[in-house]
């Protein structure tokens, strides 16, 4: 389970975001790090009752590295303040559809979905949707998942229908989306409870026929022509 002595490194690294004080304190990370390494393993012995296609994953691979990529940033700060965890069918850095665990302070979550997909990716799940728009409906009008995530992310959502599909389409609206995710923020007391591992792989369950929709749409419209 996850305690405050992850936490608190998140919040101390916050305010000491710098090689020397890291290299000080790399044991208190290590620490941290094999607290939420050890959370994450039991979120995914869990998840993988209902979702096979995980069956294959390592804890220690799912998570992300603490180290910030800065070369295009304009913020150089040369680490994370998170903890993430990406439990997807094709790996940490597959293109497909998964969930994901996030640990800041002030910024806990759990996600599940596409974010920020390719326009190959993003065509071939609108072209599920234009298919098999009444499927999909079923899965976001579902009150256990109306109930947990309300609705999809809307960041970034097109004004106008996306070239390609008739704008007269009566299920247009769910053709805008630029991201295919759902979101659900948590407490840092959930966070640190010990049944966070099961109310995680709870969440994560409901999101699973979003996911399995998604994944269906890239096999079906994608793969398969290529």
């Amino acid at each position: 389970m996850i305690t405050k002595n992850v936490i608190n490194f998140l919040k101390a690294l916050k305010n000491n975001n710098n090689k020397t004080w890291f290299e000080a304190n790399r044991s208190w990370y290590e620490s941290a790090r094999n607290e939420f390494e050890q959370t994450v393993a039991q979120v995914l012995f869990l998840m993988i009752r209902f979702d096979k296609t995980l069956q294959w994953l390592e804890p220690r691979k799912c998570i992300f590295r603490i180290y910030r990529d800065v070369r295009f940033s304009s913020d150089k700060t040369p680490y994370k303040t998170n903890f993430g965890a990406w439990f997807g069918r094709d790996g940490k850095f597959g293109a497909s559809a998964g969930y994901y665990l996030h640990v800041e302070p002030g910024e806990y979550f759990l996600s599940g979905g596409l974010y920020m997909p390719p326009p190959d990716i993003l065509k071939a799940v609108r072209t599920e949707i234009f298919n098999f728009p009444e499927e999909f409906e079923k899965i976001i009008y579902h009150p256990s998942f109306k109930k947990t995530f309300g609705g999809l992310w809307e960041q970034d959502k097109l004004q106008r229908p996306p070239k390609g599909f008739p704008p007269d389409f009566p299920y247009i609206e769910w053709l805008k989306y630029k991201h295919y995710l759902v979101n659900k923020d948590l407490t840092e007391k959930e966070i640190l409870s010990s049944s966070y591992p099961r109310q995680a792989a709870t969440i994560f369950r409901k999101m699973h026929p979003l996911i399995v929709f998604l994944n269906h749409a890239i096999d079906e419209n994608l793969y398969k022509t290529l």
